[in-house]
């Protein structure tokens, strides 16, 4: 297992992963597409924040049960917690510092179909 540093852009949020970064995954509901990130999930404890708590600005939909986090300041959305796995981290891949379109190109990607979980768009 490897450590990640990871921010938003502007650094006023800043995080740590502990994982294997071997797959990322994407899906197609409404925010999803819009935002473009690609994600990669970790478990709760293995995900820290290091900084930026007070620049973190909430935003939840349709269920409420996902909470998706984006930067006040710059308004990058670094990561969430999934509304299938809610007790999971959902961290955006671009954000972590060192991985880049290359890396996420080697990477397993996996797709989810969570317009089929919404009743939103």
């Amino acid at each position: 297992m490897q450590t990640y540093t990871g921010s938003c852009h502007c650094g006023a949020v800043r995080f740590e992963i502990d994982t294997e970064l071997d797959a990322v995954g994407i899906c197609n509901c409404s925010i999803c597409l819009r935002r473009n990130a690609v994600m990669h999930r970790v478990a709760a404890e293995n995900f820290r924040l290091l900084a930026g708590e007070a620049a973190l600005q909430l935003y939840r939909f349709n269920t409420g049960t996902a909470t998706h986090y984006f930067c006040m300041t710059c308004g990058i959305y670094p990561f969430h917690r999934p509304r299938i796995a809610p007790e999971a981290y959902a961290v955006n891949v671009f954000c972590l510092d060192g991985v880049d379109r290359d890396t996420v190109a080697g990477l397993t990607l996996n797709r989810f179909d969570g317009k089929s979980f919404s009743t939103v768009g």
